[in-house]
């Protein structure tokens, strides 16, 4: 079949299946370092009481099998290894069905993760990562030219992702609308980076282009994305410039990242060859038929699966982030269709006293990456993803994000958890154990040009509340002079 391949994209499909195993390598290595905290045989949600209570229907993962944090980790590093070697080239150095199996490999061990994950991996960016490595399964390797039919099933996948969140943006919050969410967004947004306060302080007219510019991205240039070349490689180059914006401007995992790769194959080799120097494409044997077969067939799964997301991007009641079945195939995706005004965050201490009192001192734990202390500069963490700091970002928002693992959180501090304690920056009590722990929740804002230059600090807060009282390992603190 002459229209099944397109030999000039073989570049734009040997740099996405690279990248897209790198950032697969990104993910394992996250599940691998923080897994035991979060969900593992002690985790503050535990894997094994979650398969005892969800079947396997729901939610497909080997671990129904069988689960110990020795095994989980095994998977985890298995596919970290896979992962490199993959954005090393080894899948295009084994034959087609070797190639074949090594990314189902990985999407089969990432899906096992994320289905266990529970509200750890509860992000659009993980059903991404699965859909993307799903269809990178059936788009061969540098022994076949690749399949047209994927290279178009890509194009609707980051148009998914682009019109989606267009639409939850015009849809949701008026300041989408009127175009000043960004007078809010990088202050408030899960977890600044160093470059956000700059952002913050842009002129508000700059703020307004910014959203306005943003409309464009996604309600226009994903469809150029289906109109012939060279106008979809235009349309493709804009979405990663659009992209790498918000890379620089905030930590947002690996999601802006995969949405850049994802746009990489609707360039194609004919442009890139007039803006670059570049090889010759290499000489593609014939394709096998059993290929064939396979990728339609694919084709034929995704078309049918794809009813669900086009019509709830049709919807008044359009959801953000859901997958419709439990191998988040064909998901729908949408980002920040409300935009928090101020900020909140959540900061936990502990004190050594045995007994509370109006003068209890209380030190304060550092995270890796939310903000606490003010003269903290924000760090730059993405693509990797630090699960509890973006959760407790949400607790912020509302206790309810936390009620499954904020008091078991709490108690593992009480314990000086050494797994939990691997996930946060700095441990105040690194002797022994804090007799008690509070939460505390505070009002940030960035701090002003003028207050930055006085004291340094990039951010501003003011206490707002109580959090969590009080706790010790057997119950709340009970001093009647609790202040």
């Amino acid at each position: 079949m002459e229209w099944f391949a397109d030999s000039g994209y073989w570049l734009s499909r040997l740099v996405f299946q690279r990248a897209l195993a790198a950032l697969y390598l990104v993910a394992f290595l996250a599940a691998a370092n923080q897994f035991r905290a979060l969900i593992g045989e002690r985790g503050m949600t535990p894997v094994p009481f979650f398969v005892g209570r969800v079947p396997f229907r729901e939610a497909p993962s080997i671990f129904h099998f069988h689960y110990s944090d020795r095994f989980f980790a095994a998977v985890a590093w298995t596919g970290a290894a896979l992962s490199a070697a993959v954005a090393g080239g080894a899948a295009d150095a084994v034959p087609l069905w070797a190639s074949m199996l090594m990314w189902a490999a990985l999407w089969v061990l990432y899906l096992s993760i994320v289905n266990v994950g529970q509200t750890w991996y509860g992000f659009g960016w993980e059903s991404l990562l699965l859909e993307a490595g799903f269809l990178a399964v059936f788009l061969g390797n540098e022994r076949t030219a690749p399949p047209v039919l994927i290279l178009w099933l890509l194009r609707w996948l980051v148009f998914r992702v682009e019109f989606g969140a267009g639409l939850i943006k015009m849809r949701g919050d008026r300041c989408w609308r009127d175009l000043t969410c960004l007078h809010y967004h990088h202050e408030t947004q899960p977890m600044p980076g160093p470059l956000s306060w700059y952002f913050h302080h842009l002129p508000g007219p700059l703020h307004r282009v910014e959203v306005a510019a943003n409309h464009v991205a996604q309600l226009v240039v994903p469809v150029a994305l289906f109109t012939p070349q060279p106008v979809a490689s235009i349309a493709a180059l804009a979405i990663i410039v659009t992209q790498l914006w918000l890379v620089v401007s905030g930590n947002f995992a690996w999601l802006n990242w995969v949405t850049i790769v994802l746009a990489l194959p609707a360039v194609h080799g004919a442009l890139a060859a007039d803006l670059l120097p570049l090889p010759e494409p290499p000489e593609f044997g014939g394709t096998p038929v059993w290929f064939e077969v396979l990728v339609i067939a694919a084709t034929a799964l995704v078309v049918v699966l794809s009813y669900w997301p086009a019509r709830n991007l049709l919807s008044r009641t359009q959801q953000m982030n859901r997958s419709f079945n439990a191998f988040h195939l064909v998901n729908t995706y949408g980002a920040f269709g409300t935009i928090s005004r101020t900020r909140r965050e959540v900061v936990v201490e502990g004190t050594d006293e045995p007994e509370i009192t109006r003068d209890t001192e209380w030190r304060e734990y550092e995270f890796k990456g939310k903000p606490g202390d003010p003269a903290r500069l924000p760090p730059q963490v993405a693509p990797y993803h630090l699960r509890l700091d973006w959760l407790m970002w949400f607790a912020a928002l509302s206790p309810a994000y936390s009620q499954s693992w904020f008091l078991p959180f709490a108690e593992r501090l009480l314990e000086n958890d050494r797994a939990t304690l691997k996930l946060l920056r700095s441990n105040p009590f690194p002797a022994t154990p804090p007799t008690h722990v509070r939460a505390r929740l505070y009002q940030y804002r960035f701090t002003t040009w003028r207050e930055r230059r006085a004291t340094g600090a990039w951010w501003h807060r003011t206490l707002v509340g109580e959090f969590l009282p009080p706790v010790a390992l057997g119950g709340y603190g009970r001093s009647a002079e609790q202040p």
